[in-house]
């Protein structure tokens, strides 16, 4: 579970349609809970996988003039230089590592673990397989960037997942996260994973949002990191 028990509730699930030997933990984006998101992903399940939507807590956010609503961190600009919540990144990245830590324990091992998220949800996703201990099964970001790139030295290439698959998505007519910051994001992972692990996929005139097309690109690469066993 993610944040304050008292605040937080728990996370959205739409179990496996049969015994659950994978899992993903799709991590919601700014200002949205995570119910829609596990409708989404039930369209486009897999039998095995068990998909896990964790809720963002509730916080003040000062891009949205200080006013509270459900985030993972503090967003305070969205230019590539601006300044960033370290400490908030830190704190949701370990809410989600303790996450992986439960399914674990559940009898998932964590390579059959699977990270994703949509814009921030997504920059989390990143941000923790980067510095998780466990060996995960890949990554699905979309519509993101990478948090705290520039702590990020080239010895992470020796990292726990630096043989990681990432399926990196983006919208070319995204007007809050630009596919430009996709790019300096994929130009990055490449130095910090095994660079033909890495996918980068564009969708001409999608905003910040998602697609059928991405959908099922999503869905096959699910089913190719997570197969059944």
């Amino acid at each position: 579970m993610c944040g304050n028990s008292m605040s937080v509730p728990l996370p959205a699930i739409v179990p496996a349609a049969r015994k659950a030997t994978a899992a993903l933990i799709k991590c919601n984006l700014l200002f949205v809970h995570s119910h829609g998101w596990a409708e989404a992903f039930a369209g486009i399940r897999t039998p095995h996988v068990k998909y896990i939507c964790p809720h963002a807590p509730v916080k003040p956010v000062t891009l949205n003039m200080g006013m509270s609503m459900p985030s993972w961190f503090d967003i305070i600009g969205l230019q590539t230089d601006a300044e960033e919540d370290e400490a908030g990144i830190k704190q949701a990245s370990e809410n989600i590592k303790a996450l992986i830590d439960q399914e674990v324990k559940n009898g998932i091992p964590s390579h059959r673990i699977v990270l994703g998220g949509f814009s921030q949800g997504g920059a989390l996703s990143l941000y923790t397989a980067l510095t998780t201990q466990q060996k995960l099964g890949g990554v699905v970001a979309l519509s993101c960037w990478l948090p705290l790139r520039n702590s990020f030295p080239q010895a992470s290439r020796n990292s726990a997942n630096n043989e990681m698959h990432v399926l990196q998505c983006h919208g070319e007519a995204d007007p809050l996260v630009p596919v430009m910051f996709g790019c300096l994001t994929v130009e990055k992972l490449k130095t910090l994973c095994n660079p033909s692990n890495i996918i980068f996929k564009t969708y001409p005139r999608m905003p910040h949002s998602a697609c059928p097309e991405e959908m099922m690109d999503i869905k096959q690469f699910i089913e190719k990191q997570l197969p059944p066993i």
